[in-house]
């Protein structure tokens, strides 16, 4: 069973996407609101990938959790995507640059996401 924690702050957002994959075989899904809370959770749960929104309340952003997840020797092997209606080349290069494994601009479809997730995890 492949673990999956979806770091957003947007209640509706996360019920989509955890609604779209416990619906689906082989997933078990964790939420979170915060990027402070998804640092925390990779290491309890430790979760094959985290869905990373950018834009969260708190000290930090999904960026900078990204950095610290990608740059911890326990949690660096964690698949990481990105997602958030930051869509500039900018901003997919600094997603990038911190370690991210994809980057998928909202709005997104379930299917996209859903291809893009196994095409990550296989």
């Amino acid at each position: 069973m492949k673990k999956i924690l979806i770091a957003e702050d947007n209640e509706n957002i996360r019920e989509l996407i955890s609604v779209t994959f416990t619906g689906l075989s082989g997933y078990d899904v964790m939420e979170v609101d915060s990027a402070e809370k998804a640092i925390e959770a990779t290491k309890t749960y430790k979760p094959d990938l985290v869905l990373m929104d950018v834009m969260m309340p708190g000290p930090i952003d999904g960026i900078e959790a990204t950095r610290i997840i990608k740059n911890d020797s326990d949690t660096s092997g964690i698949v990481i995507i990105i997602l958030t209606a930051k869509g500039q080349k900018q901003d997919i290069e600094v997603g990038k640059e911190v370690g991210a494994d994809d980057y998928i601009i909202k709005p997104f479809s379930p299917g996209e996401l859903i291809r893009r997730i196994e095409s990550v995890l296989t």
